[in-house]
C-alpha cells in the first residue's frame, strides 16, 4: 500500500492546505454545502424545460461558477497535469463540449444552451469535488453534510405526508421556489394510483432513487460508525426512509432495490454483508408493523387535517424508529465485533465476498414471488399491494418505456453522430412517437444523453464514468477497511442513482446530477495517483493552461447566467404587468428587454407576438401584422420544432386571411405532429375550404391537389388508428386519435367533388350517427344518401330517421345527387 491515507497524492498535504488557506478553503466547504441544501429545496433544480423552471437553476449555475472560483484561489499552487487524476479535470470538460458540438444539429437552440450550462456546472462541481474530497476532515465533513440533507428532505416528505402541509411550506418559503400559496407544489403526488410521496422531487420515483441511495448510505454509516450516538441517529432514520421508499408507490424503486444491494455487496466483507441484511430486515419488520395506520393516516389527511390522527402517526413512526435505532445499536454495540472476529478468517479467502451476494439473489427470488404471486403482499397497504400486483412486462409502464426507447433510437439514427442537442428529445418526440403517447422526457437517463449528443458525445460521457468507476474499484479492492470506507458513500451515491436512471429521468433533476458529480468526483479523489504515461508538463505550464481555460469558462459563465437571468426576470415581469394593465408599450418593454438578451425565449416571444396580434385585430395596422410575423418566423428559424409559435402564425395568417400560407404551413409541420388529431383535422378542413374555393374559381387543378391533400390528411388518421389496434394488450395509447365527424364529414364531400361518389359513402358512412339531430351530423347523413343516389343506391334505414328529424333534408339530397363537378 503506497499511500498513508486514501486517495491522498503522494506530494499533496491536506494539513498544508488547510493551513495555508484555510478562510477561503472553509468558505468554499460551507458554500457547496449550503449550496446543496438550497438546490434541493427548489424543486431539486428540475431541467423542465419551460419558464418557470429556469430561473433556479441560472441561479445554480450563477453559485457553482463563484464556488469554482475560491475552488481556483484554494487550489492554484496544486494545479498539475501530472497523474491520472490531474488529467480528469481536462477530460471533464470534454461533457459540456459535446453539448456545444451538438448546437451545430439542435432541434432548439434555447435548450441546447441551457443543457451546456447545466454540463459545465456538473463538470465545476467534479473538480471540486476532486480535489475538496482528499482532505479527510473536508472529506468527513461533506459526508456528514450530505446524509445530514438527506434527512432533511425525508423529514420534510413526511411533514406533507401527515397533514402539515403548511407547516412545512412556511419552513422552507422564505427561500424555496417550490412553494407556491403557502404550501411546497406537489409534494404529495397525486395520479390514477392515489397519492404518492415526492418530498421536495414533485415526482415519485425520482424520490424513491434518492431514498435509495440514501437507505444504502445510512446502513453503511451506521456500521462505520465508531460512536454510540451516531449509530442511535442512522438507526432511527432507517423506518422513515423505508417508509418513505414505500409510501413512493415507485415499482422502478422497488425492482431496481435489490439489485443495486447485491452489487454493494459484493465490494463487502462477509461479516458487513450479513450485519447489511440484519438491519434491512430489522428496519423493514418495523416499518411494516407501523406501514398500514401511517398509510391510512397519510390518506386521511391529505383530505382533511386532523390534530389527533397527525400525532398518531407521528407516534406510530417514532415508537417505531426508536426500537429499531435501539436494536441496531445493541447488534452493533455486541453482534457486530463477535461476528467479525468469526467471520475473519472466512473473509481472507479469495472470492468469499462473491457467496452471500450470490446467495441474496435467490433470496430476493423468492420474496419476489411471495410478494408479486402469493397473499403474502396482502400485509401490505391496499395501494401498495395494488402496485406490486401490476409489476410484470405487460405492464403498461414497462410497455410504454420500451416504445421510448425504440422512438428515441429513430431519432438517434437521423442525429447519430453528434446528436440533436440539449433538450432533443422534448422538441422532437412527437415527430418520432409510436402512438399519441406525452412524455417531454424519455425515461432513461443514457437514451436521453445519447439522442442529445449522439455517439461521440455519449462515448466520451461513458469512457469518462467508467474510467473513473474503474479506477475506484481497482483502487478499492487494494486498500485497507478503514482506507476503503473513507470514500465508499460517493460510490453508493452515485451507483444507486446511475442504475435507477436506466429506467426513469432521475438525471433531469439537476440537483440529482449534482449529487452523482460530486459522488464520481469523491471516487475520483480515491483514485491511486498513477502518473499519466507521455503527458507530464510542468506545474507552471500546467496552472497556465489550466488557468486560462477556467478563467475564460468562469468569465462565460458569470455573464451568461446573470444575463439570463435578467432575462428570466423580464419575462415574468411581462406576465405580471399584462395582469394589472392594458397598455401596450408597459407590457412590450419588459418583452422587449427579455428579447434583447434571448431572441427566442418561448414565453415571451409568444407573449410579444399575441400582443403585436391584439394590436393588429384593434387597429388593422399592418405594421402591427409584419411585426408578429417577422417574430414567428424568426423564432422557427432558431427553433423549427416549436409547435406553439407554428400554431400561433397559421392563427395570424387565418387573421390576414392568408388561408393559404396557413393551410401550406400546417401541411408542411404535419410530420413533426403525427398523432396530434387536432392538427388533421384542421388539416383536412383547410383542404376542403380551400379545394372548394379553387372549384368555384373554376381552377381544377389546384382543387385537385388541396382535396389530394386532405384526402392523404384523412388515410393518415385511418392508417394510425388501424396501427393503434396492434398496440400490445397492457399498453395504453395515450391521447385519443380517432376519426371525427369533421374529418368524415370533410374527406366525404373532398371525394364526392373528385366525382367518386362510391368511395364518399364509404367514408360517410362511417360517420353517421344516432342523434341525427347534431348539425354535423345531419350533414353527413345527407351526404352519404347523395352519395349513394348518386350510385343508383339507398339505405332507407337512415333516410327515414334524417327525415323524421328533417322533412326538408328530402330536397336537399335531390339537389347534391344531381351536382356535377
Amino acid at each position: 500500500m503506497s499511500n498513508p491515507v486514501y486517495g491522498k497524492s503522494k506530494k499533496t498535504s491536506s494539513k498544508a492546505t488547510i493551513s495555508s488557506a484555510s478562510p477561503l478553503l472553509w468558505t468554499l466547504t460551507i458554500g457547496l454545502i449550503l449550496f446543496l441544501l438550497w438546490s434541493s429545496f427548489q424543486v431539486a433544480l428540475f431541467n423542465g424545460q419551460t419558464l418557470q423552471f429556469e430561473g433556479p437553476i441560472y441561479w445554480a449555475v450563477a453559485i457553482t461558477t463563484l464556488l469554482f472560483v475560491i475552488w481556483v484561489a484554494v487550489y492554484f499552487k496544486q494545479i498539475k497535469l501530472e497523474t491520472q487524476q490531474d488529467w480528469l479535470k481536462i477530460a471533464v470538460i470534454l461533457l459540456p463540449l459535446t453539448y456545444v458540438l451538438s448546437l451545430i444539429s439542435a432541434a432548439s437552440e434555447y435548450l441546447a444552451v441551457n443543457m451546456i450550462l447545466i454540463q459545465c456546472m456538473y463538470a465545476m462541481i467534479f473538480v471540486m469535488a476532486m480535489y475538496l474530497l482528499q482532505n479527510n476532515k473536508i472529506n468527513h465533513i461533506i459526508q456528514s453534510s450530505l446524509i445530514g440533507i438527506a434527512y432533511v428532505i425525508v423529514g420534510f416528505g413526511l411533514l406533507n405526508w401527515l397533514g402539515a402541509f403548511s407547516f412545512a411550506g412556511k419552513l422552507v418559503g422564505w427561500f424555496s421556489a417550490g412553494v407556491v400559496n403557502g404550501v411546497y407544489n406537489q409534494a404529495i403526488w397525486n395520479d390514477s394510483n392515489g397519492a404518492r410521496l415526492a418530498s421536495v422531487f414533485q415526482y415519485p420515483n425520482t424520490y424513491a432513487a434518492f431514498l435509495m441511495a440514501f437507505l444504502f448510505i445510512t446502513i453503511f454509516s451506521m456500521i462505520r460508525s465508531k460512536k454510540g450516538y451516531m449509530q442511535l441517529l442512522h438507526g432511527f432514520m432507517l423506518v422513515p426512509i423505508i417508509l418513505s421508499l414505500l409510501l413512493t408507490l415507485s415499482r422502478t424503486g422497488l425492482v431496481m432495490l435489490p439489485i443495486v444491494f447485491v452489487i454493494l455487496l459484493f465490494l463487502l466483507k462477509p461479516a458487513k454483508q450479513i450485519l447489511w441484511f440484519i438491519y434491512c430486515g430489522v428496519a423493514g419488520t418495523g416499518t411494516l408493523i407501523v406501514l398500514n395506520p401511517i398509510n391510512t393516516a397519510g390518506l386521511e389527511l391529505q383530505k382533511q387535517y386532523s390534530g389527533s390522527l397527525a400525532a398518531k402517526g407521528w407516534i406510530y413512526l417514532i415508537a417505531a424508529s426508536i426500537v429499531v435505532a435501539l436494536v441496531c445499536w445493541i447488534v452493533q454495540r455486541w453482534v457486530a465485533p463477535r461476528l467479525e472476529g468469526r467471520l475473519q478468517s472466512w473473509s481472507d479467502r479469495k472470492g468469499s465476498s462473491l457467496w452471500i451476494p450470490l446467495g441474496s439473489v435467490v433470496l430476493t427470488v423468492i420474496v419476489a414471488v411471495l410478494l408479486l404471486g402469493t397473499s403474502v403482499r396482502n400485509i401490505l397497504p391496499d395501494s401498495i399491494s395494488t402496485r406490486l400486483e401490476n409489476i410484470n412486462f405487460q405492464q403498461h409502464s414497462v410497455l410504454e418505456r420500451i416504445t421510448f426507447y425504440k422512438d428515441a433510437m429513430k431519432l438517434v439514427a437521423d442525429y447519430p453522430i453528434i446528436g440533436a442537442g440539449g433538450g432533443a428529445w422534448t422538441s422532437l418526440y412527437e415527430k418520432y412517437q409510436n402512438n399519441p403517447y406525452l412524455s417531454a422526457q424519455v425515461h432513461n437517463f443514457f437514451m436521453q444523453y445519447l439522442v442529445e449528443v449522439g455517439v461521440i458525445g455519449f462515448v466520451v460521457f461513458m469512457a469518462f464514468i467508467l474510467f473513473v468507476f474503474y479506477q475506484y474499484v481497482r483502487a478499492y479492492v487494494r486498500r485497507s477497511e478503514e482506507e476503503r470506507e473513507s470514500h465508499f458513500v460517493y460510490f453508493i451515491l452515485s451507483m444507486s442513482i446511475l442504475v435507477l436512471s436506466i429506467l426513469d429521468f432521475n438525471m433531469s433533476y439537476v440537483f440529482i446530477g449534482i449529487l452523482v458529480f460530486l459522488g464520481v468526483g469523491g471516487m475520483a479523489a480515491a483514485m491511486d495517483p498513477k502518473p499519466m504515461l507521455g503527458l507530464k508538463l510542468s506545474d507552471s505550464t500546467a496552472r497556465g493552461i489550466y488557468s486560462v481555460i477556467a478563467g475564460v469558462a468562469v468569465i462565460i459563465l458569470l455573464i451568461v447566467s446573470v444575463r439570463f437571468l435578467q432575462a428570466n426576470h423580464y419575462a415574468y415581469e411581462a406576465k405580471e404587468v399584462a395582469q394589472t394593465s392594458q397598455s401596450f408599450e408597459e407590457i412590450k418593454a419588459p418583452l422587449d428587454k427579455d428579447l434583447s438578451i434571448r431572441s427566442t425565449h418561448f414565453d415571451s416571444l409568444l407573449m410579444l407576438s399575441s400582443l403585436y396580434q391584439q394590436g393588429y385585430e384593434q387597429t388593422k395596422d399592418d405594421q402591427f401584422y409584419t411585426a408578429s410575423v417577422q417574430l414567428l418566423q424568426h423564432g422557427l428559424e432558431e427553433e423549427p420544432f416549436n409547435k406553439s409559435m407554428v400554431k400561433q402564425l397559421m392563427a395570424l395568417y387565418e387573421l390576414k386571411g392568408e388561408a393559404d400560407q396557413a393551410f401550406t404551413l400546417q401541411k408542411e409541420y404535419a410530420d413533426n405532429y403525427a398523432w396530434d388529431m387536432s392538427w388533421y383535422e384542421q388539416l383536412i378542413s383547410r383542404s376542403f375550404d380551400l379545394g372548394y374555393q379553387a372549384l368555384g374559381q373554376g381552377d381544377t387543378a389546384k382543387k385537385e391537389s388541396y382535396f389530394a391533400s386532405g384526402l392523404d390528411a384523412y388515410q393518415h388518421v385511418v392508417d394510425g388508428i388501424a396501427h393503434l389496434k396492434t398496440l400490445p394488450e397492457g399498453q395504453m395509447q395515450g391521447e385519443a386519435f380517432e376519426l371525427t365527424p369533421t374529418m368524415i364529414l370533410n374527406s366525404g364531400k373532398m371525394k364526392y367533388m373528385l366525382n367518386d361518389a362510391a368511395r364518399a359513402a364509404a367514408i360517410l358512412k362511417g360517420g353517421i350517427a344516432e342523434d341525427l339531430t347534431d348539425a354535423t351530423n345531419r350533414e353527413i347523413a345527407r351526404w352519404y344518401l347523395a352519395a349513394l343516389t348518386k350510385e343508383g343506391q339507398q339505405d332507407q334505414a337512415v333516410y327515414d330517421k334524417l327525415i323524421a328529424v328533417a322533412p326538408t333534408e328530402a330536397d336537399e339530397i335531390t339537389k347534391i345527387s344531381e351536382l356535377n363537378f
